[in-house]
């Protein structure tokens, strides 16, 4: 009778941690950056703060270190991967600043913007 529910505990174990598995990679393929491209975004160009999450396009945390995207804040010309230009209207991508459950993180940088790798 005891193996029978040491067995079961086992496929209960095994079951929770393939499940785990499962979302987190899930979860850092959602994060990951490949091309300077998020949800058919560019992630350059005119960039509107938005104040509630609803009306954001990307839900972003500013980090220290280890982003997955170091983004430079110019004021012409934002037409390179992580260039930004902050614009009141007409933006190209609306951004909610986060910090829980960001779809990935940024850090402001005064030169090589772009993507970490």
């Amino acid at each position: 009778m005891k193996t029978l529910s040491y067995i079961g505990l086992i496929s209960i174990f095994l079951a929770i941690v393939s499940f785990h598995k499962r979302e987190k990679i899930h979860f850092e393929n959602t994060v990951k950056l490949d091309s300077c491209v998020f949800n058919g975004e560019n992630l350059y160009g005119r960039i509107q703060f938005v104040e509630f999450q609803s009306q954001a396009d990307v839900k972003v945390k500013i980090v220290n270190s280890f982003p997955d995207l170091r983004v430079r804040f110019v004021e012409n010309f934002a037409d390179e991967c992580g260039e930004w230009r902050i614009v009141e209207n007409n933006a190209d991508l609306k951004v909610y600043i986060t910090e829980n459950f960001p779809d990935f993180t940024i850090q402001p940088v005064t030169s090589f913007p772009g993507l970490s790798n």
